[in-house]
This record gives C-alpha cells, structure tokens and sequence, in this order.
C-alpha cells in the first residue's frame, strides 16, 4: 500500500503526464495499461528520429539534447553492455514533480526507461529515488507488479529494474553524485567532469536522465511525433511539469502546454508575485512581479524574462514576507549543502551566505556580497557554487529597495515567514572545539586551518562557531596541531550552538576578570541553521 503522501496535480490543457490522476491516487499496472496501451519495443534509430523531431531535451534542469544522449550511450557500448539510470532523486526542496511521478504514475517513467533500455540493449535499468520517501514504495510496488503479471504469463519486459534509494541532498541529484551513490560510494560530485554515457553506474555506458524526461519520451513513443507535437509552442513542443508552491494558496505540480503565460499559472494557483517569483529553483534566478508578468513558460520564454526554467520549479514569494531574509536562508542553505570538497564550496559559500545574511541583518554591504561571490564563480568541482552564485546575484538585483531599507534602517519590517520551500532540519552529529584557557598562547593556528569557524580577537584567542559533521576531519586536524595542545574536539549531539567561549580567564587577587578585547560571534552568524533572520 502507498503511504498517505502524495503530491497534488493540476492541470492547464490536455491531460498527458497526469492521465487518469483525477480518478485514482495511483496508476497501478492494469489501470496504466487500460490508458497507455502496452508499448512495442523500437530500433533505436526510430526513436532517435522520433526525438530528433520534436527535439526532445532533458527534463532535469540542463536541457541537453536527449537523442545525443542515446547515441552517446550506444557509440559507447558497442556491442557491450549498458545501463539505463532513471535519476529520481530529487534534491530540489522546491521540487516535487519527481515525486508525483514516480509515485502516483510511475508505470508511465518505467514504459520510457524499458524503451530506452531495449533499444540500447541495456543490462538493467536502475531507478534512484530518495530513500525512506513515498515515491521510492511506489516504484518498488511498480516492478513488482510487472514481475507478478510476467510470472502469470504478461508480456511485460523482462529487463532486470532495480531500485535505490539515496539519503536527501541537494547535491545528489547531480548526474555524476548519483552515479557515484548507485555504485555504492557517497552520493557527492566527482570532483572532475564525467560523463555517464561512457562510464557511468558499474563502470559502463549509462543513460542518466531525469523522471520526466523518460516519462515524455514513453508518451512520445505512444502518440508519436505529429500528435505530440499537437499542445505546446513549435519550437518546443508538448506539456512541462511546473512545481508551484512558497506564496501560492493552492500549491500544485501543474501539467501545462509550453507557451501558456507564467501569470496564468500563478493564477490558477492562487498566488501574487508580491517581491518576485523565483524560477529554476534554488539554482535559479528571481523576477519581478511585472517581469514575470508577461514572461511565456518555456526554455525560450524564461531566457527573454532573463530567468532559466530549469527543471520547472516556480516559487512566488507574495508581499507578506521579507525577501532579503528568504534569501539568506536559502544562501545558508545552500553553503551547508556543500560536498566539502574544494576551496569555493567549503570556504567560498560560507563567506557568500554570511555575507548575505549580514545585509538581512542591516549591516554588511553590496560590495562585500559581490566580493564573495567573484571568489567562489567557475572554481568548483561542480555546478554548486556557480549555481549558488547565480541564485545569489538574481536576489541583489531583484531585492535592491529591500536591500537600501535594511541597511539604512536595520530592516524592511517584515518578518522571515519561511515561505521558501526548506527540507526539514535533520538533527546531523555537530561538533564543537572547547579550549583550555591555561594553557592558550594565542598562536592562532587553528583559525587558520579552520577560518569558517574559528575568529581571533584582537590578542590573538580564539572563539568557536559549531563545526558540521562533515568538516570534523578539518577540526581533529586543527585539534593535532595546536602547538599548546589546548584543543579538544566534542560532540554537540545536535544540541543548539552555544555562544562562544571567552579567551582567557584570569583569577587575579580572588576576582574572575576576563581579558580584554573579545569578539563575540552572535548565535545568528552560525550559517548552517535554518531559522533564517527573522526579525
């Protein structure tokens, strides 16, 4: 049985990937055939026509051609093996058009993915999900019921589907993080480009692409290219899934043709662009309300609006909220969703979130935020600070009166509602660096290894922010090489950060004096919360 989560669908136009939602919660293998029909197997030249028609791009984010990824796959395989990889986990908190796939259809995601896998000749296909989530039940209900209807004689494929499931980040539903979770190692970027068409899950040519992306190809083949072609503009043809939610009163995953106006979906939806709608999601860009206004939903439509539609997140933030503190809660976010694993994004984004956060604070500046961010542009391992670094350039032009009224004023006088879609708070091991004040020369030493959270006052001793788990092999190390020994490393448990520690206490003639020219670090400066700047 599936849980009782399941995303809420609504519609603009004909019903293609939401076919049959109206009636059932979900499309079991029967009810989906009543609607779908049982697919053919097809040469893979035929589909790579059929794609190349109605230039059929990736649903995920990039938009990267999907017929060059099949021929990529197959040049590579040869007449080896290989493996179609169906990329369900979806990072993206403001994203749930994955999620209302695989689990209220994900018979539909399976058809395209087995279509693609006969056609390259494919050893398996693997779907990742996020693990522990609704839709990982689903599609392991799914291949169970086409393994029952071929063991009572069906005519299903019988092509091994495998399911994983990943822990939620947002850096996993990178192509080459995912890859890496598949084969067993931790679900983080690569560090160097590769791609999975050559070697990807076990090593072998892998076609990775997202949910939907397979979803459309599997109608594609059903209705082929002219009635496909029938809704949507003629450059891009079909419906896209688009995920409402922050201000709207009505939040949905909308099926609507391509070309519809972005209004039009806010209306249906119930929501004012108030501040800005954000699209693309957290990668993405802001615009204003009479930008967005007039902007048409499609690739070429948000690229005029100056905005990427990205894997089709759509977030209004309305008039009630302050849009500088839901930034910086997003930019905080996001520098603690770092893989840890190159200067921009262990150290650089740390830097962008606070410097953000000190704006929303009515301290700080313009400059200093745009400073960080240069620092941070096309040096990482991946996508994540370029991807970050636009989000928060996007929120300092879109935001500039709020930005002038917090600075003069401290604030805009809205407070911080959270209307930016946040995963939960999980309660993750944190650490934190305690000191022994007798034996503590000053060296400074640890703030240099560990600069993101270790301030020196004005003498030279230190103060300590909460260390993350995945930044404690940089803390053990801090803790190795204090010249004093003066360091320990323990275990917060997840407890709340507790205010830096005074250098230097001195009991002189029976009084407790503390030494001079502290520089406290207050509790809102610890960038890896979730509270925000509420004010």
């Amino acid at each position: 049985m599936i849980p009782h989560r399941v995303p809420r669908v609504l519609r603009m136009g004909p019903a293609r990937l939401t076919a049959g939602l109206d009636h059932c919660r979900r499309l079991d293998l029967p009810a989906h055939r009543t609607l779908h029909g049982e697919p053919r197997p097809r040469e893979l030249a035929e589909l790579i026509s059929m794609v190349n028609e109605v230039d059929m791009r990736g649903r995920g984010g990039a938009a990267f051609p999907f017929a060059r990824k099949l021929r990529a796959v197959a040049d590579a395989a040869g007449t080896g093996e290989s493996v179609v990889l169906v990329n369900g986990a979806e990072g993206e908190p403001a994203s749930s058009k994955d999620a209302m796939l695989l689990t209220r259809t994900p018979h539909l995601v399976l058809d395209g993915a087995i279509l693609a896998a006969e056609a390259l000749g494919a050893r398996e296909v693997v779907v990742a999900t996020v693990e522990g989530e609704v839709a990982e039940s689903s599609v392991a209900a799914a291949v169970a019921e086409r393994r029952a209807a071929n063991v009572s004689g069906g005519s299903e494929s019988r092509i091994p589907i495998r399911v994983v499931g990943l822990a939620e980040r947002f850096i996993s539903g990178e192509g080459g993080a995912l890859v890496r979770g598949v084969n067993g190692e931790e679900a983080i970027p690569p560090g160097r480009k590769r791609r999975a068409a050559t070697s990807g899950v076990d090593g072998l040519p892998t076609l990775l692409s997202n949910t939907e992306t397979f979803a459309q190809f599997a109608l594609l083949a059903e209705y082929g290219p002219h009635k496909y072609a029938e809704v949507g503009t003629s450059k891009e043809p079909g419906t896209i899934l688009l995920t409402v939610s922050g201000g709207a009163a009505n939040g949905a995953v909308i099926e609507a043709p391509t070309g519809v106006l972005l209004a039009d979906v806010l209306a249906l939806c119930e929501a004012e662009a108030g501040d800005g709608v954000l699209v693309g999601g957290y990668h993405g860009a802001w615009l204003s309300a009479e930008v967005a206004g007039s902007a048409v939903i499609s690739r070429e439509g948000m690229k005029l609006a100056g905005a990427t539609l990205g894997a089709g997140i759509v977030v209004p933030l309305g008039d009630a909220t302050c849009p500088l503190g839901e930034a910086a809660r997003v930019a905080s976010y996001l520098a603690a969703e770092s893989a840890g694993q190159c200067g921009p994004c262990r150290l650089g984004l740390p830097d962008v979130a606070r410097a953000l956060c000190a704006i929303a604070e009515g301290t700080g500046s313009v400059d200093a935020v745009r400073r960080c961010v240069r620092a941070v542009e096309r040096r990482g391992a991946c996508f994540h600070p370029d991807g970050t670094a636009k989000f928060v350039l996007s929120a300092l032009d879109a935001f500039e009166s709020e930005i002038a009224l917090h600075l003069e004023h401290g604030s805009c006088g809205r407070p911080v509602r959270g209307v930016l879609p946040m995963p939960e708070p999980e309660v993750e091991p944190e650490y934190r660096l305690e000191v022994d004040w007798t034996r503590c020369q000053g060296h400074g030493l640890c703030a240099h290894l560990l600069p993101e959270f270790v301030d020196l006052d004005d003498y030279g001793f230190p103060s300590f922010r909460n260390v993350p788990g995945w930044m404690v092999k940089d803390a053990r190390r801090a803790v190795e090489m204090c010249p004093a020994l003066a360091l320990r490393i323990v275990q917060t448990s997840g407890e709340a950060p507790k205010p830096p520690t005074s250098p230097l206490r001195l009991v002189k003639d029976g009084v407790l004096r503390k030494a001079p020219g502290l520089t406290r670090v207050a509790a809102s400066t610890n960038i890896f919360g979730f509270g925000g700047t509420a004010g």
